[in-house]
This record gives C-alpha cells, sequence and structure tokens, in this order.
C-alpha cells in the first residue's frame, strides 16, 4: 500500500473514531457565534461553568494515576530479568529522545512566540496576578534554594498530597516503589493494589473522555463568545509551533537515533511499524495500540525477548510526544498572561514536562491532564489560567493523535536500537523477506 493511501486511511480512522469530538468543536464555534457573551451572558454563564467543571474533573485523578503510574513503571522495571541486560540501555536511549522533544519544542516555542498573538484575549488585571504569582514562586526559589531541595523531600507525604505538591509526591513514590521492588514477593500485593488503582484511573479517565465532546464544546463556545471566530486565528502560531516539533522529531530525532546508534534501515522500520502508526493516529492512545505495535515489531524481526520488555515499559514512561506538546503548550500559556521567560524558568518547564509526560498513562487526553504538574512547579494552577485553557482544549483533541504517532514510533526505534545493539533483531524479517511466512 502507498503511503499516500495510508495516510488517507489514518485520516479517515481519526475521523471516524473521534467524529464526537470534531462535532462538539463545529457545534461549540456555532454556539459561540450565535450566541455571543454581550448579548446573551446567560448563556454564557452556563457554558463557563460547564467548561470549568470539564477541567476540574481532569484535575480530579491526576494524583492517582501518577502515583500509580510511578509505582507501576518502577515495579515492572526491578521485577524484569532482563533489567541488567537491556534496562540502562532502555532508559538511556528514552532519555536522550525525551530530552531531545523538549529541547526542540522550548526552541521553537520561543522562536515563534505563539502565546503573544493571545495576549489581547486576557484580562490585564488577570495577567498581572498571574505574573504574580509566578513571580513570587521564582523569588522564593532563587532565596530560598537550600530550603527547596529540603522541601522535595516530604516530611509527611500525607500532607504534600493533600496540598497537591507533585515534585515531593513523585520523590516520595518514587522511593517507595523502589523499596517495593527490592522487598520481593512479600510487596506483590501491594503492588497488585496500585495495578488495581492504575486500572481502575484509566477506566476514570475513559470516563472523563467520554465527556469531552461536551467539555470542548463549552470551551469552544465560551472562547468563541467571547473572542469571536478571530479567536482561531490566536491559536494558529501554537499548533505550527506543535506540528513543526512534532515533524522533526519524528522525520529528524528517530532516523538520527537510528543512524548513530544502530545499524537499522529508517525506511524498512518505519514501514514495519505503519499499521501500528495508523492505528494510534486513529485511537489517540499508545497503551490500545500496544498489541499491534508488539505485533508489527516481532512479525519483522524484533525478539520476543525486546518486544514484551522495551514496549510495554515505553507505552507507560516513554511519551516524547506528550512532553512536546506539553512544554509548548506550558510556554504558549506562560506568553499569554505575560510572564517573563527566564533561562531558569524555560529549563524549569522543560524538566517538569519530562516528568509530567513520564507519569502519562498512554490513553486520550493523559497529556492535558498531567499538564496541571508543570504549572504547579511554576506556581500555578489550570483555573488561574481558564482563558488559556480554554484555547488549548479547542484543538487539543487533534494534536493528542498526532503526539501518540510520535509516542508509539519513539518506542518501536528504541526497541529496534536495543534490539540491534543485542544481536535481538532477525534483519531477513526487517527488510522483508519471509515476512509474510512470519505472519
Amino acid at each position: 500500500m502507498g503511503l499516500h493511501m495510508q495516510v488517507i486511511i489514518a485520516l479517515l480512522l481519526g475521523i471516524k473514531r473521534n467524529g464526537h469530538i470534531f462535532i462538539g468543536l463545529i457545534l461549540g464555534i456555532l454556539t459561540g457565534v450565535f450566541f455571543p457573551h454581550s448579548s446573551y451572558p446567560q448563556v454564557y454563564n452556563i457554558l463557563n461553568f460547564v467548561g470549568e467543571a470539564f477541567i476540574n474533573i481532569i484535575q480530579m485523578v491526576v494524583l492517582p494515576l501518577v502515583i500509580s503510574a510511578i509505582i507501576i513503571g518502577i515495579s515492572n522495571i526491578g521485577d524484569s530479568k532482563q533489567l541488567t541486560k537491556f534496562g540502562s540501555k532502555m532508559l538511556l536511549y528514552y532519555a536522550i529522545i525525551t530530552v531531545a522533544a523538549v529541547s526542540i519544542a522550548a526552541g521553537i516555542a520561543i522562536i515563534l512566540k505563539p502565546g503573544i498573538s493571545a495576549i489581547n484575549l486576557v484580562n490585564p488585571d488577570v495577567a498581572q496576578n498571574v505574573q504574580g504569582y509566578v513571580a513570587d514562586a521564582i523569588q522564593y526559589q532563587k532565596e530560598n534554594l537550600v530550603q527547596i531541595f529540603l522541601d522535595l523531600i516530604p516530611k509527611n507525604p500525607f500532607s504534600a498530597l493533600a496540598e497537591g505538591k507533585m515534585i515531593p509526591i513523585i520523590i516520595f513514590v518514587s522511593i517507595f516503589a523502589i523499596a517495593l521492588t527490592k522487598a520481593g514477593e512479600i510487596s506483590r500485593s501491594l503492588i497488585a493494589f496500585f495495578e488495581s488503582v492504575f486500572a481502575a484511573t484509566m477506566k476514570v479517565t475513559d470516563w472523563i473522555m467520554y465527556l469531552a465532546a461536551p467539555g470542548i464544546f463549552a470551551l469552544t463556545a465560551t472562547s468563541v463568545a467571547s473572542f469571536g471566530v478571530g479567536v482561531f486565528n490566536n491559536i494558529s502560531k501554537y499548533a505550527l509551533a506543535i506540528c513543526l516539533a512534532l515533524a522533526i522529531q519524528f522525520f529528524i530525532v528517530y532516523p538520527l537515533m537510528l543512524k548513530l546508534f544502530s545499524k537499522v534501515p529508517v525506511g524498512k522500520l518505519f514501514s514495519a511499524i505503519s499499521e501500528a502508526i495508523m492505528v494510534a493516529f486513529g485511537t489517540a492512545s499508545s497503551s490500545a495500540t500496544l498489541p499491534l505495535t508488539i505485533t508489527c515489531c516481532e512479525k519483522r524481526g524484533i525478539s520476543n525477548k525486546v518486544c514484551s520488555f522495551v514496549l510495554p515499559l515505553g507505552a507507560t514512561l516513554n511519551m516524547d510526544g506528550t512532553a512536546i506538546i506539553q512544554t509548548i503548550a506550558v510556554i504558549f500559556l506562560t506568553q499569554m498572561y505575560g510572564i517573563e521567560l527566564t533561562p531558569l524558568l524555560i529549563i524549569e518547564i522543560a524538566l517538569l514536562a519530562i516528568v509530567a509526560s513520564s507519569t502519562s498513562a498512554g490513553i486520550p487526553g493523559a497529556g492535558m491532564i498531567t499538564i496541571a504538574l508543570i504549572l504547579n512547579g511554576i506556581g500555578l494552577t489550570p483555573q488561574q489560567l481558564v482563558i488559556g485553557f480554554s484555547l488549548i482544549f479547542t484543538i487539543e483533541r487533534f494534536f493528542d493523535m498526532l503526539r501518540t504517532i510520535c509516542n508509539v514510533t519513539s518506542d518501536a526505534v528504541v526497541a529496534a536500537i536495543i534490539a540491534d545493539n543485542e544481536n535481538e533483531l532477525n534483519y531477513e524479517l526487517l527488510c522483508g523477506q519471509n515476512a509474510e511466512q512470519k505472519a
């Protein structure tokens, strides 16, 4: 099948699976046009309530999602017999790919300045308050550097949970997860409990995504009702920045990784996983695509030993496409609200995006859920940036599908590199010879 046909099929599959989202977006635009805020304030208030409720519901699952994902990811690594042989390389390659992703995203966002075009949408008093929150957070960080490091170690983990201090929570949970893996079989029941928590949280998130259509409808309607259809001109640079960053990651970073660290032919690998890429676009879920990703990789010569270890962990921990969107989204919001982007703040956003993306579940919408972690790190909450979040959510679903392509492809790239390094790759199958017999 030609590449153009694969692209057409992927687009049709994406539209079919996410038709309700696109319908909600279109209806939101029409509602905003026919019920402007100035003429229909009561309609606007109802829609605004629905939109803010949707954002609050999303935040509701952040803590259980992050905690259970970290514990499961670390315990899986610790329990794996392949950790010594494959683990260090896997973590190294995933780290290189993710650092490249956030660096590209930050660079493009700084150059294009997508948030500047939307700065006129924010009330000056609100912007000033937001700037104050961030300035206070940065000033505190500068004056209390030693205390900040001490605060990262929570004296009372439950107090950190209650206050939503994400970084101390992550540090405590990571230490706790490592301890669970070292405790042996006796900790299996507790790990199973967190596996249940993760499964339940994913189910709740799945339910939340059923509300995505009315949520995006309300957020889009309130944005258009307040600022008119021209609001989409205000986020055109934001959309361009994301597309450009994802394209660089897909067409430059992945091929470079394969060239630098293996002998794997780029075209052959991309061709081998093309079906998984199409399903990734259509489902916007790397977890849902995982079985097909494993099948495509094994069918084309990557050993089961590598696939069964690297790909499931990648679907949990390696989310470079998500990191790109989170980095650009947060920089977009800081520019939109007139927050000064110092080098220190940019580095902080990038580092937090790496952590936030690695704790994102491989399901639709998870990237926007854990973006609260990044904002928390710079002294903000989504509630303080409602207008900005409204803009992001109007086009989030489409980019959710694009970032999943990157997430799934990067997992396959790392699996192929490790398979090549460890002589676990059948090049005859990868290059198409006898592939049908293997299937």
